[in-house]
This record gives C-alpha cells, sequence and structure tokens, in this order.
C-alpha cells in the first residue's frame, strides 16, 4: 500500500468516535470470515499511533498472517471501517433513508416481487418530496417507470403517461432552479472569498454582474425552499460584499426566519443554521444592533443540544468555527479585550485540534483578530506571534483582503515594539506584495505613505506631526464607499489619535464606545 494509502487508513481511524470504534469492532467480528481477530489488532495497533509509522507497525505485527501482504490487509482494513460506518449511521439521515429505500426497491424488483418493489418506492417517493431531496426523486421516477414497462402498460393509460412526464418535467424544472441558484451564489462567494469587499468601481461592476440576473428579480422566483435559501443568501452576501449592512441584515433575517419557520426541512444541515446565525451575529455588530447579539449567540451555543443526533465532526468544526468567530469578533467591536482574551486558549486548541479541516479564510481572521486582541492589551510579542502565523501561511494568501490587511497590522506591530530597523523592510515587503497582487488602493497608498515619512522622522515633534497629519487623510478615507470597509478590520482612526494624545489603544477604544453608547442614549 502506498504511503499516501496508510496515511488514509489511519486518518480514517483516528477520526472515529469512541462509539464508533467499538461498533466496529462488534461489525468485525461478524461479517469477517477466518482471520477477523487480527483486523481488529490490526485496527488497535494503527489507533494506538500518535503519528502512522509504518516500519514500527510492520514489526509489532511481523508474526500475523497479513504480514506477507500488508497492503491488501489495510485496504481490507479500510473497506471493513466504512462498511461498518455506513451501517452504524444508517438511520442518521433522510438521505441515508432514501439510499437504503432505493437499494431495498432494486433488490425487491430484482427478486420479481414488484408490489412490494412499489410499496417501498411509494415510501421513498413521500420521504423524497416531503424533504424537497430532488436529486432523490429522480432515481425514484426512474424505477417507477422500469416497474410501468415491466407491467407492459396493463394498468396505465395515456393521462398516466402524461402525468409521469409532467412529474418529469417539475422536477427537472425545480433542481435545474436549485443548480442555477447554487451557480450564482458559488461565482458570487468566489469573489468575496479571493477579494474581499468592494474596493473600487470595477470590483463593484463584477458583483453587480454576477446578481444581474432573471432568477433575482424576485423571490418567487425559487421555485423551492432550497433555492429560497439560496436567494436569501445570495442578496444578503451581495449587500455584505458592498458595505450595505442595513440590507444585508434585512436577506439575513429573511434567511433566519426561512430556516426557523421550515426547521425540519433544515434540519439535516445544521451548519446552515451556523452560517446564518454567526452573519447575522456579525452585521448586528457592524449595525450597532448590539442587544440582538446575547440571543443569537445562545442559539448558536445550543445548536448541539438540539441537534445531538445529528452532530458529527464536520459539524462539530463549523460550531467551533461560527460560534468562536463571531464571539470573538463582538468583543473586540465592543472593546471587551480581557473577554476576547479568555477565548484564546479554546480557539488555539480548536485549531490545533481540526489542523487543516478548519476553512482557511477562519483560519486567517481568527489569526487577525486574535493580534489584534494582543495589540489592545498591549503585549505586541504575542500579537506579532498571530499575525506571523497568518503571514506565513502561504494557503491563507489566496483570501488576499485579510493578508493584505495583515500585513498592514504587522506594520503597526513593529512600530509598537520600536522596531526601527525592521520598519524599512517590512516597508518595502509590504509594497511589492500589495503591487504584484494590483492591491494598492487609497487607504494603503496613504498608510504606506505615512509609514515611508514615520520611518524618516527623527524628533520627537516630527513623529507626533506625522500622525496628527495623518488623521484627516483616514477620516476622509472612511466616508468613501469604497474605502470604509478598511476600517472594520482594524480601528486605525482611533490607533493614530492614541499615538498623538499619548494615550493607550485601549483606553481610546473604550472612550470611544462609550462616546458612541451615549450618543446613542441621547439620540
Amino acid at each position: 500500500m502506498s504511503k499516501q494509502s496508510s496515511d488514509q487508513v489511519f486518518r480514517l481511524i483516528k477520526s472515529l468516535t469512541t462509539a464508533e470504534k467499538r461498533y466496529f469492532k462488534i461489525f468485525a467480528g461478524r461479517h469477517t470470515i477466518g482471520d477477523k481477530n487480527e483486523y481488529v489488532i490490526l485496527f488497535d495497533a494503527i489507533d494506538k499511533q500518535q503519528t502512522y509509522n509504518e516500519a514500527r507497525l510492520t514489526g509489532l505485527l511481523s508474526n500475523s498472517t497479513f504480514a506477507h501482504n500488508p497492503a491488501i490487509a489495510k485496504n481490507r482494513l479500510y473497506e471493513t471501517i466504512l462498511k461498518s460506518l455506513h451501517a452504524f449511521h444508517a438511520d442518521s439521515s433522510v438521505e441515508v433513508e432514501l439510499q437504503r429505500l432505493l437499494h431495498y426497491t432494486e433488490i425487491l424488483f430484482k427478486k420479481s416481487l414488484y408490489d412490494e418493489s412499489r410499496k417501498i418506492l411509494h415510501r421513498a417517493r413521500k420521504l423524497a418530496f416531503r424533504y424537497e431531496k430532488h436529486f432523490s426523486m429522480l432515481e425514484i421516477q426512474k424505477w417507477e417507470k422500469r416497474l410501468i414497462e415491466r407491467d407492459s402498460y396493463a394498468s396505465n393509460n395515456l393521462d398516466d403517461i402524461n402525468g409521469m412526464l409532467q412529474q418529469d418535467e417539475d422536477m427537472i424544472g425545480r433542481l435545474k432552479n436549485y443548480v442555477d441558484f447554487w451557480n450564482i451564489k458559488s461565482r458570487l462567494f468566489l469573489l468575496l472569498n479571493k477579494k474581499g469587499k468592494v474596493r473600487d468601481n470595477d470590483e463593484l461592476n463584477n458583483f453587480k454582474t454576477i446578481i444581474d440576473n432573471t432568477l433575482l428579480a424576485s423571490e418567487d422566483e425559487a421555485l423551492s425552499y432550497e433555492s429560497r435559501y439560496l436567494y436569501y443568501q445570495i442578496y444578503s452576501a451581495y449587500f455584505f460584499g458592498i458595505g450595505d449592512y442595513t440590507n444585508s441584515y434585512i436577506y439575513i433575517s429573511k434567511h433566519l426566519e426561512l430556516i426557523e419557520e421550515n426547521a425540519e426541512l433544515f434540519d439535516e444541515e445544521p451548519n446552515k443554521y451556523f452560517a446564518v446565525l454567526s452573519n447575522m451575529i456579525y452585521v448586528c455588530t457592524q449595525l450597532r444592533k448590539l442587544n440582538e447579539i446575547p440571543a443569537l449567540l445562545q442559539k448558536l451555543k445550543k445548536i448541539p443540544e438540539n441537534y445531538v443526533r445529528k452532530m458529527n465532526e464536520d459539524m462539530e468544526i463549523k460550531l467551533f468555527s461560527s460560534s468562536f468567530s463571531a464571539e470573538l469578533s463582538l468583543y473586540i467591536q465592543t472593546g471587551e479585550f480581557d473577554m476576547a482574551l479568555s477565548l484564546v486558549d479554546d480557539i488555539d486548541a480548536g485549531l490545533n485540534r481540526y489542523e487543516n479541516k478548519v476553512s482557511k479564510i477562519r483560519v486567517a481572521y481568527f489569526c487577525f483578530n486574535l493580534a489584534i486582541v494582543y495589540f489592545a492589551l498591549g503585549n505586541y510579542s504575542g500579537a506579532l506571534k498571530w499575525i506571523n502565523r497568518l503571514l506565513n501561511d502561504s494557503d491563507i494568501d489566496s483570501s488576499q483582503d485579510i493578508h493584505c490587511m495583515g500585513r498592514i497590522l504587522n506594520l503597526i506591530i513593529h512600530l509598537e515594539m520600536g522596531n526601527s530597523d525592521l520598519i524599512p523592510y517590512t516597508l518595502r515587503s509590504t509594497q511589492r506584495y500589495l503591487l504584484k497582487r494590483k492591491r494598492i488602493y487609497r487607504f494603503e497608498s496613504v498608510f504606506l505613505n505615512f509609514i515611508n515619512r514615520l520611518s524618516k522622522a527623527t524628533e520627537p515633534g516630527d513623529l507626533k506631526h506625522c500622525y496628527q497629519s495623518l488623521r484627516p487623510d483616514l477620516q476622509m478615507l472612511a466616508k468613501d464607499p469604497f474605502e470604509k470597509s478598511v476600517f472594520e478590520y482594524f480601528d486605525f482612526i482611533t490607533w493614530v489619535e492614541g499615538k498623538y494624545l499619548e494615550v493607550p489603544f485601549r483606553d481610546m477604544v473604550k472612550k470611544k464606545i462609550e462616546q458612541a453608547n451615549l450618543s446613542e442614549l441621547i439620540n
């Protein structure tokens, strides 16, 4: 067996829960003939390893019958584990249930038990229709045709055939409708993840081109709940991307309402609920709808309790990344940096536990926001550690907006650490990076020029003047529709004000939030 295949066995075993491992051993005993115990021995030997070691495993099992051909043994073990998982999770989802019913239909059909086959197929149809499982419906309708053909059309007339044709056309139409919405959504999210929020007219036009589609003229164009889900998702993401949080909030609210009013339909995929709740929390922080956030966070954290039978590692990963990123962002927005710091150990443990399974974009935002937390608390070495983790991960570079802001924050951290000897090199490196990716917009140009001037200033008065002169430029940029999104990453204006007023960043943030809260009370 190749190293890759061996690693696959190892990774599969390590992914199993305690209950799944227990079930495998029972399953292996029931379904493996002859050398069943040795498969369990091989399983246990691999399970005990912290990292996969082929040579050690071979030596340990040198006396077993499969030692002569370990490749075949591990391949069979892999397949046996998958079969045991299939049996263990036989009732885990509607789609699995539909697959089972279709398999029963086929078995009964091949045994010439056509009436029984038809009854099972009827059960499958009701289930698929109830949960809008369009792909399964196509397979069900295929078997219905086979049963009609087997009966030589004796029990059918032309109306029956026309009715079936109408059903086919209706199902294909719904399926195509869903696929078309999914394609629009995927193009939009690809642009968002690659480029981030809109920063110029060309990028705005790219967004508008994607949503300039007749399918998006009205939500009535969505022919199923799944398509309507995508409709709301597309518009909430579009408005998010162009910085229109008010309209993004409207569509996320509809999104959330759709899921909560049709819980049974979305019960199969709690991760959709994760995503909508975490998006709502973020948008609420931007709109300062802070009173709505505790209830949303509570809903997010109760998902494992409410969907206990549906939870698996994929959902655990999504819950981890959604809940902690939402909570971390909230604490940063409200200036509660000590509360944010209390999350660090759990976030770090989760990132290490799930390794490369958390999306790279989510990892990037974790690294960036944790760097801000340490920065705000005056722990610049801690901030540098997290920002370096972001910058040193080449895979994160695919999300260019957060990577670019990471480089800007990296410059600021070195300024605060007094690493004047590193500033010129870091500045040139940042400029080359941004130029290569055509990411020098108005903010980047203003800020990098500021760093250049600052690096040449030697007198305290000159330094203070550099910071003071930057403030009005930043204030102007913050009012620019294409540049305002930059200030969501980091409060550059507050940092600059703190520098020439000689007040710590954390204290400046607290003062700004207190003033904003007072203004809200007055109004």
